[in-house]
């Protein structure tokens, strides 16, 4: 009961508070640009860019004790040599005690169609992974599938070009990078995380096969967004078993996602599916529980409840989404554990109390599709700022 009470306090606090701060400001951030973008769009002609994004986090599960969490704080610094180069990086803490590089990559700019990168990148699947920022998403949480299917925040090292074509409303990139490590120290790939723990985040990434990351966004029509994403090629073994049946897995992952906004109306969805093959040999090696299909999507609404202005906005929003680890098992010789293929709503508000600052509170319904499973709730406040 003590639990349920300091739930609804919170969220009512949150509620109160979104009503009363009044501050002369604009709405949201674009939401089809990024950290990285904002640095590359700079129109300094040289000199260092100095960014930032945080996220704080109030977690309280049904039957359990909750957690308060500076859940990241991440420092963006660019450089710009000259009108074609640039540096940009992005140094993050998570749960205060954790230090990751999450960007690092050298640009340079030949004219809008063609840009050269090499470095540490997000790999581009799906909306969260690059547009990650906690004032451009809802919901206190990242979606759960990113987390496990995707994964976010997936970045590797490497090199490739990305541009875009204004006449023909088309962005594209494409990149060879490094791929997942078969073995992370004692993890594996597969379970409830997916691929997760195969991601290196350029902290002495192992290489033995590169891997192709291609994806292209549609912006024609105004308001509309459509990207099409894919990721092929093998997981990186150790040198001294790389000949051994199982050492690594081929991935093929494709992706769709759409974004619309008109007026006060907004709304988002996603699709992701990877195909895993040797999974079975991989498995038998590890004593894993890698699927050899991974899918998942979801759609989600949103509507600014405050009326149109330059300064602020109040979206309520509600998102549904599937998403399973173990979407096909009989070619990895495991058994499907159904625990895995979870649905959950998430329900809430995102109140943007100036641009680049957001306070948000949302409800989420946990299930899956195991025998005698039991749904569970949980609530979610917290603030994202960007800047």
């Amino acid at each position: 009961m003590k639990r349920i009470l300091l739930s609804i306090a919170m969220l009512t606090a949150t509620i109160g508070f979104s009503q009363t701060v009044v501050q002369d400001t604009t709405a949201n951030k674009n939401q089809q640009v990024n950290a990285a973008q904002n640095i590359l769009n700079g129109t300094t002609s040289k000199g260092i860019t100095i960014g930032g994004y945080a996220q704080v986090d109030y977690n309280q599960p049904e039957g359990a004790n909750g957690t308060l969490d500076v859940h990241r704080l991440v420092m963006l610094l660019g450089y710009k040599f000259s009108d074609k180069v640039q540096f940009v990086t992005e140094i993050e803490y998570e749960h205060v005690k954790e230090v990751y590089i999450e960007q690092a990559f050298l640009n340079y700019s030949l004219n809008d169609k063609v840009n050269i990168r090499g470095g540490l990148m997000l790999v581009p699947m799906g909306i969260v992974n690059e547009y990650h920022e906690p004032t451009v998403f809802n919901g206190v949480e990242r979606p759960n599938m990113d987390k496990s299917i995707v994964p976010t925040t997936w970045r590797e090292i490497g090199v490739g070009v990305t541009g875009k074509f204004d006449d023909a409303s088309l962005r594209y990139q494409a990149y060879i990078f490094n791929g997942f490590t078969s073995l992370n120290g004692d993890k594996t790939l597969g379970g409830s995380n997916g691929l997760r723990n195969g991601r290196q985040k350029g902290a002495e990434s192992t290489v033995n096969t590169p891997n192709l990351s291609a994806k292209v966004d549609y912006y024609g029509i105004p308001g509309l967004r459509l990207g099409a994403s894919g990721y092929f090629g093998r997981t990186q073994a150790a040198d001294d078993i790389q000949e051994i049946d199982g050492a690594d897995v081929g991935i093929n992952m494709f992706g769709l996602d759409a974004r619309y906004i008109k007026k006060r109306f907004s709304a988002r969805g996603q699709y992701i599916h990877a195909l895993i093959s040797d999974a079975d040999d991989y498995n038998t090696l590890n004593e894993a529980n890698l699927g050899s299909e991974l899918k998942g999507w979801y759609v989600e609404s949103a509507y600014n409840l405050l009326p149109l202005s330059k300064e602020q906005k109040l979206d309520a929003f509600v998102r549904y989404e599937q998403y399973d680890t173990h979407a096909a098992t009989k070619d990895a010789a495991i058994t499907r554990n159904l625990a895995f293929n979870r649905q959950e709503w998430t329900a809430g508000l995102s109140y943007h109390i100036a641009n680049g600052a957001v306070v948000k509170a949302d409800y989420q319904i946990l299930d899956n599709a195991a025998a005698g499973n039991e749904a569970t709730g949980q609530l979610n406040v917290g603030f994202g700022v960007w800047f």
